[in-house]
């Protein structure tokens, strides 16, 4: 199966998007030589990739649309979900992108500028997939099949798009390929529009693609029934997962699984494998002028100091994360509700030269996948050396991000250094089949299936306690490129939940864990602040995390969570501004932000 390249397709070069900077009636008009270019079979698939493109959320090799920064528009959002779910400290130190330590400690307004890059990416995205559909419309060249590919893909592709711009604000503005008037209010809830979309592509999209990048009808069905989830229509989404679950299959007719190693989900040479529902193709070297295409929106995202990725100490993993990881040493379940007193030994404020030994207690093995720590093997580049990486410890914590790293035997290909900060060939999995699972074990507590429920999460389970799963020690510390030799890096330990312990125990105690284990299977991946604010638990999980990280670190230290405010972000000031008619703005702000 070919990868699907996410180029820029030339026309979109003469068109601009309002949402990027200006208003509707300022944009030149596409010209007859234009349509006349697009409106057909070859330029509309030629949209379609620059659609797809539209999914970096950026234009260059660190700018996001607009002139904005790539970082600010990640795909990833390792700054609006991650960070601000208490996964991650910022990292750094104080002074370097300073509008990330509001959003982490909830007191940003809508002049943040991270806000605006947002916006404007998602809306780009939005403005592209809408002009696929108008001069899809206007094509006379294309066989039905090829049609509704082509519009299902498109519909997909529109829906992500404004799925991120709900959950990120709630009421936003919504525009489609029929529409004229750009300037529109975000008074309407538009998941009717986001469900309509994912139903028709559900309903048209085939099995397979001849490209892995694109989405195929079991992505569709998978992301209704997010969308269903989202809004607490568990037995809706129910019914569409029992269905995905066991005929579900990738873009190349893969049947969805989980992979036999926890690695291998962020491997590039292992890409195209059972657990991708729908990813985000990165490529590294594919741009002379930088990392555009290489996941650059997290180029900030990798160890600093004497580390050999140059820049830039972001997204620290928090150690209020890692002591998630703590497993019971009789059972190997985790602590589901004081798991900080269990924690796990780091070396806070102790010197690369001074001596370290590692926790020696029982530990879930995704951990030494997800966070760098002093004295474990960092992929294949040696034993994680603490300090020397880190630029302050004070502020971000001893840790370093993992999930995002390439590998050192594979780095020519898989890393790219064309510029000032790395970027690489690393997916982003937008919805892989854990997740799958794990979503499908809410429905199931919900909707009174608890022994289905724990089915799922012990098949999550399962897959950590495997020995293919487990960090090994190098056969020479001082050579980590001779491979791994059989001794475990730690002591793993994961059990799953006994037969019948969520049914015995309750619906709350059966969403504990269900939650915990979102938390620690998909840690770093994005997805915490909007797991917290759907579950209505935002407030107690954040201020609980405030007050104990922010002890420990600097960064966090004023954290204050508000639910009635802080549940969505606020609405970028930029965009108010730019929405006048009659001399009042069109747009309004989210409560709590005026």
């Amino acid at each position: 199966m070919k990868r699907l390249s996410y180029i820029l397709f030339p026309i979109l070069l003469l068109t601009g998007s309002f949402w990027s900077c200006k208003k509707a009636l300022e944009q030149p008009p596409l010209g007859s030589l234009s349509e006349t270019i697009i409106a057909n079979k070859n330029g509309v698939n030629g949209l379609l990739i620059g659609a797809y493109a539209g999914l970096y959320g950026m234009q260059g090799k660190d700018q996001g649309f607009g002139g904005t920064d790539a970082w600010q528009a990640s795909p990833s959002n390792w700054v609006f979900g991650a960070i601000a779910g208490g996964d991650a400290s910022k990292g750094s130190d104080g002074s370097d992108q300073p509008a990330i330590d509001p959003i982490a400690n909830f007191y940003s307004d809508g002049t943040n500028a991270f806000y605006n890059g947002k916006w404007k990416a998602l809306y780009e995205g939005v403005f592209r997939t809408n002009n696929v559909l108008k001069f899809l419309g206007r094509a006379t060249d294309i066989q039905a099949a090829d049609h509704s590919n082509i519009e299902g893909q498109a519909r997909f592709l529109r829906a992500h798009f404004y799925f991120e711009l709900k959950k990120m604000w709630n009421m936003v503005p919504y525009t489609d390929e029929t529409t004229t008037d750009f300037n529109q209010p975000n008074n309407t809830d538009i998941w009717p529009k986001i469900e309509a979309d994912l139903k028709f592509a559900y309903e048209n999209l085939p099995g397979t693609q001849s490209e892995i990048g694109r989405a195929n009808k079991w992505a569709a069905g998978t992301y209704l029934a997010k969308a269903y989830l989202y809004q607490h229509k568990f037995a809706q989404a129910k019914a569409i997962f029992d269905v995905v679950i066991p005929q579900g299959t990738t873009t190349s007719g893969k049947k969805y699984a989980l992979n036999e190693a926890f690695a291998d989900n962020f491997t590039p040479s292992k890409e195209d494998n059972p657990e991708v529902v729908f990813a985000i193709q990165m490529a590294a070297n594919a741009d002379p002028n930088g990392p555009s295409k290489g996941n650059n929106g997290d180029m900030l995202n990798f160890p600093y100091g004497e580390s050999p990725f140059g820049c830039c100490g972001f997204f620290q993993p928090s150690i209020d994360l890692v002591n998630h990881f703590r497993t019971n040493e009789t059972t190997g379940l985790p602590y589901l509700t004081d798991y900080n007193s269990h924690p796990i030994k780091n070396d806070m404020n102790i010197s690369g030269d001074q001596n370290f030994d590692p926790d020696q207690g029982t530990i879930d093995p995704r951990l030494d996948w997800t966070a760098g720590r002093r004295g474990v093997p960092y992929l294949d580049w040696g034993n994680y050396p603490g300090k020397p990486w880190i630029r302050s410890q004070l502020y971000g914590g001893p840790y370093g991000p993992k999930k995002n790293i390439f590998w050192q035997a594979t780095q020519a290909t898989d890393g790219d250094f064309s510029t000032w900060a790395p970027g690489s060939s690393i997916n982003y999995l937008v919805i892989r089949f854990a997740d799958v699972l794990l979503m499908a074990a809410e429905c199931e507590a919900q909707v009174g299936s608890p022994d289905k429920a724990q089915e799922y999460v012990n098949l999550v389970r399962a897959r950590a306690a495997s020995p293919k799963s487990w960090v090994y020690k190098y056969i020479d510390d001082d050579n980590p490129l001779k491979g791994f030799s059989d001794e475990p890096a730690a002591n793993y330990k994961v059990g799953a939940y006994p037969a019948g312990d969520f049914a015995s125990k309750g619906k709350n105690y059966a969403l504990s864990a269900i939650y915990y284990e979102r938390k620690i299977e998909l840690a770093m991946e994005g997805h915490r602040f909007f797991d917290l604010v759907r579950w209505g638990i935002a407030d107690q999980e954040l201020n609980a995390y405030f007050s104990f990280q922010g002890k420990l670190t600097q960064d966090v230290s004023r954290g204050k969570f508000n639910a009635a405010r802080n549940s969505y972000y606020p609405i970028p000031q930029r965009q108010i501004d730019l929405s006048q008619a009659g001399g009042a703005p069109v747009l309004k702000q989210n409560p709590g932000y005026n």
